[in-house]
């Protein structure tokens, strides 16, 4: 993709209703925490992930971050997230929040982006005994494209051991939250904006290969079996909140257990901002979807 092209898309990104009134821009420039930890799950510069501790001893309940960004090389990474790492770590949680080569990277795309977010995961196995992590109480929480790959990390133990992306012994997940994730990629391409560069993005994201929706779509690995909450806001125009609705819909039916909300007033940044109205409900299910 060129710099036109980028530039193009982060105004894009950047572009939001008059009543929502969350930008990334805006985001970026608050302070940003600093970590206890930079970690290294990988051998590659973005394979790494900032863990935050909280306060007191015995075991932490942990929430994964995964950020946005149209799972693209040219927009911001994981400080999309750091916002949310206080308000959530006052709460009692270790935080890891991730880093992931995308499209546009060298090894991103498919299937890199996915082996490299459940390699991620996967590494609080090792993170566990020295910070007093409690893997029974693991939360993936993501946003746009990090929404879709929480709730595929999620579902991992649906995927084929034919595929690429299957793995023997993922780590379980107790629940998954989506902040306006592309939970379809297959009606995503088909009718969805054109916000995060169209048909083209989903293509690589998905890849080539027979059946490039079978393992790297979550719509097609229902029913996971994980708890999943569902966020859309009304006045999203990147991620429409019906593309969240007819997720919901299929995962209910094939007998996930999932709570389906739709936020007023909020467009897709809103999402990530604790200083959003939205935020105060986000934070509650995150919260309740971690008991």
């Amino acid at each position: 993709m060129n710099r036109m092209t980028a530039a193009v898309l982060a105004a894009t990104l950047a572009a939001t209703p008059v009543t929502a009134s969350s930008s990334y821009q805006e985001l970026l420039t608050r302070p940003r925490p600093t970590p206890d930890q930079h970690i290294a799950y990988g051998k590659g510069a973005l394979q790494v992930g900032d863990l935050y501790l909280p306060k007191g001893n015995g075991a932490h309940p942990v929430i994964v971050l995964i950020h946005g960004g149209c799972w693209l090389a040219e927009l911001p990474g994981r400080e999309l997230m750091d916002p949310m790492v206080e308000p959530l770590r006052t709460r009692g949680f270790a935080i890891w929040n991730i880093e992931y080569r995308r499209i546009g990277h060298d090894g991103g795309g498919y299937p890199g982006t996915f082996l490299d977010t459940a390699n991620a995961v996967d590494e609080l196995r090792a993170l566990a005994p020295r910070y007093h992590l409690d893997l029974a109480h693991v939360v993936m929480v993501g946003h746009s494209a990090g929404g879709h790959l929480a709730i595929w990390t999620a579902a991992r133990s649906r995927i084929a051991k034919t595929s690429t992306l299957y793995k023997s012994d993922p780590l379980p997940i107790h629940a998954a939250v989506s902040l306006s994730g592309i939970l379809d990629l297959e009606a995503y391409r088909g009718t969805g904006p054109d916000s995060c560069g169209g048909p083209t993005t989903i293509d690589g994201i998905a890849g080539k290969h027979p059946d490039p929706y079978a393992d790297t779509s979550p719509a097609r690995l229902v029913p996971s079996g994980v708890h999943q909450v569902i966020f859309s806001g009304d006045l999203d125009h990147i991620v429409p909140a019906p593309f969240g609705h007819a997720y919901a819909k299929k995962a209910k039916a094939a007998g996930d257990r999932l709570d389906d909300i739709e936020i007023k007033g909020a467009g897709h940044f809103e999402m990530i901002d604790p200083k959003s109205a939205a935020w105060p409900t986000i934070e509650a299910a995150i919260v309740a979807a971690a008991k």
